[in-house]
């Protein structure tokens, strides 16, 4: 399958740079991102280009070369799904404020109102693409919301049918434009391998073969919340030593230079 038209859903932090690059290196492709916010997307199509709801070094420029060629901004949700081979999920999962759950587990509500959202105003064969940070199995709740609208064929029309990847995001503040343009890897999970080979040859413009790692669904979504969960532990590893040199009249700065020397460990966080 070759993907011609992208369709994002959210422009947030991590879908408007993503799709930013995503357009900037594939000019073939037409993306389309897509937001309720009308403030955001006004913010996006601002001639101004300080004004981008998104303070990323480079963004500006990359959605400058971009915009208006095959990028593209609008609030018109419906529209961008219909004729989109491939659709990004790409929304927030804050974490549940009441119910079971609450304080700890995410809040998947506006991941669930995208795929039945992509469910009715989806066209032939769509691409769902888990882009936000999910708990482990969403792709399974994603999955059944889009199976349950996969019509049955009539009067000779093409029927609707879809595939679910996960492709989880590794930014960091700052350096979300080098992140995106020099990933350390892009990882896809999934079950289907037409799919997965159609979001592979789109980062495949940029990124070294190597460097795209294909998995399991379930390996995808886990893989990004351990990568998470080690980086936690190593601030917190850090600030305890700091502790401890406070006490002992070691310097954190030479302590972490000297482990952080270390090919084991690395420098970063």
């Amino acid at each position: 399958m070759t993907v011609q038209r992208i369709c994002c859903m959210g422009a947030g932090y991590v879908g408007g740079p993503t799709m930013a690059v995503i357009a900037d290196r594939c000019p073939e492709v037409q993306v389309t991102v897509v937001d309720l916010n009308e403030q955001r997307i006004a913010a996006w199509n601002d001639a101004d280009l300080s004004r981008l709801p998104v303070y990323e070094p480079g963004l500006d420029a990359v959605v400058a070369r971009a915009r208006g060629r095959n990028l593209h901004f609008s609030t018109d949700v419906d529209a961008a799904i219909a004729t989109a081979d491939m659709v990004f999920i790409s929304v927030n999962t804050p974490t549940k404020v009441k119910g079971l759950g609450a304080g700890q587990a995410s809040d998947l509500r506006w991941v669930e109102a995208c795929a039945r959202q992509v469910a009715k105003a989806s066209s032939g064969h769509t691409i769902v693409v888990e882009k936000s940070t999910l708990p482990v199995r969403t792709a399974e709740a994603i999955r059944t919301i889009l199976e349950a609208a996969q019509d049955p064929v009539e009067n000779g029309e093409e029927p609707r049918t879809f595939a679910v990847l996960s492709n989880p995001e590794f930014l960091a503040e700052g350096t979300a434009i080098p992140d995106l343009e020099n990933p350390d890897r892009v990882l896809i999970g999934g079950e289907d391998d037409a799919s997965i080979d159609a979001l592979a040859r789109i980062y495949g413009q940029w990124v070294a073969k190597e460097k795209i790692l294909r998995t399991n669904l379930w390996s995808s979504e886990l893989s990004k919340l351990t990568a998470n969960a080690f980086l936690a532990q190593r601030i917190s590893s850090i600030n305890s030593v700091a502790a401890l040199c406070e006490s002992t009249g070691a310097d954190v700065q030479e302590v972490a230079r000297a482990i952080g020397t270390d090919s084991r460990t690395g420098p970063k966080f």
